[in-house]
């Protein structure tokens, strides 16, 4: 089982995430997964904090000589803004400021919720564990899945479809090209002639002292059949793949291909048809093809051997410099809602996070499939399956 954890709190010393289930034999360099984690605070419309912090990851366990081990790995990120922030979240009794207390919980954070559940008054102790700086070190273990799953010639790319209302044209194009021209854009996108839309748009919310959210999609290829099972509800890929993706803050809502519009559409322009060429080329798992992608490669819970294909809806950021009004924890007086360092719109960003979710999904229904202590066993067990399939 391919499972991690991660800890740490906004403007502590570090985020941290232990992965359990690594196989040993696959090749991991600190310097690949900072790409992801120097994408992560790229994009047009980001706050002033991505001045500060310039993420970068350590390899603590699990890894040695630039193979993984099978042991468990750690990984660490630093927080660079931590030494502004010793005596405000230290852990000794001794530095402890009721006169720093936050006690404006702000709208459509985990702020109000949290200070319920857990019994504070001081709502720092929840925006700190909620915020989505978490995410860096979850990039970080998804730059580790996707070594894993590149060992096999599996690749994930998170693009962005929408900023607000303004949509990139739909274009089916090969994963490359869709993976050039994200890496290409300031907001992730493929469409050039949208981009200058949504740059504009994002100005303008800026302006306003308002946030803009939009849509998130992550395409993985060279997926074979058969990944998840129909078997058991907990099982099913697409499933977990919607419950990754969910977790990720602010998004609120996920679709598998098509998604919503299957249900406007009758069934004869939903299901993707089956054909059969036996002559199909050297990279095809098999015979069987589909000639249509509206599934988004999932069938049954099962990854069907096309491209998968999910959608993610982010909603703008709820920090507003233009503040929503609030309510005091304390005097229970109404108030602006307390404003803390924030974007104006984050979806490239929560583009990479995506990315690195879905990679995380994929390669634990993988290992789930193929099992195995190290990469030469699972290579044996998924090179005896695509043999069998190429003859089923």
């Amino acid at each position: 089982m391919f499972r991690y954890l991660t800890a740490g709190e906004s403007h502590g010393p570090q985020l941290t995430a232990i992965i359990e289930g690594l196989p040993s034999g696959v090749h991991l360099a600190e310097e690949t997964i900072n790409l992801d984690l120097a994408r992560r605070m790229e994009g047009y419309g980001r706050g002033d904090r991505m001045k500060i912090e310039k993420d970068t990851v350590r390899i603590l366990s699990g890894v040695r000589w630039g193979e993984s081990l099978g042991s468990p790995v750690t990984l660490v990120v630093q927080n660079r803004d931590w030494p502004n922030w010793e005596e405000k979240m230290s852990v000794r009794p001794e530095f402890r400021d009721d006169s720093i207390a936050v006690t404006r919980p702000r709208p459509g954070h985990a702020d109000l919720s949290g200070a319920m559940k857990y019994h504070h008054r001081d709502v720092r102790n929840v925006l700190e564990r909620s915020s989505a700086r978490e995410t860096a070190v979850r990039v970080a273990v998804g730059g580790v899945a996707k070594a894993f799953l590149a060992e096999f010639g599996i690749e994930v790319a998170g693009v962005v479809a929408a900023i607000g209302w303004i949509e990139s044209r739909r274009e089916e194009l090969p994963f490359a090209e869709l993976r050039q021209r994200a890496a290409a854009s300031e907001l992730s996108t493929w469409d050039p002639e949208a981009e200058i839309e949504m740059k504009r748009a994002i100005d303008a919310a800026q302006s306003a002292g308002d946030t803009l959210g939009g849509i998130i999609e992550i395409h993985v290829n060279n997926v074979p059949p058969g990944l998840g099972s129909y078997a058991q509800w907990d099982r099913k890929l697409d499933g977990r793949l919607a419950h990754a993706l969910m977790s990720i803050q602010a998004i609120k809502g996920v679709e598998c291909g098509i998604g919503f519009d299957a249900a406007r559409r009758p069934g004869s322009k939903v299901h993707d048809e089956i054909f059969h060429d036996p002559e199909r080329g050297p990279d095809a798992f098999s015979g069987f093809y589909r000639r249509t992608n509206n599934a988004g490669g999932l069938e049954g819970g099962m990854s069907n051997g096309e491209e998968i294909i999910v959608r993610a809806a982010m909603k703008p950021i709820p920090t507003l410099y233009t503040p929503l009004r609030s309510v005091d924890l304390i005097t229970k007086e109404p108030f602006e809602a307390a404003v803390e360092r924030s974007d104006t719109c984050a979806v490239p960003a929560a583009a990479v996070v995506a990315e690195a979710v879905v990679a995380i999904e994929i390669a634990g229904a993988f290992l789930d499939k193929f099992g195995g202590d190290s990469l030469t066993e699972i290579r044996k067990n998924y090179d005896g399956y695509c043999a069998w399939l190429k003859e089923f």
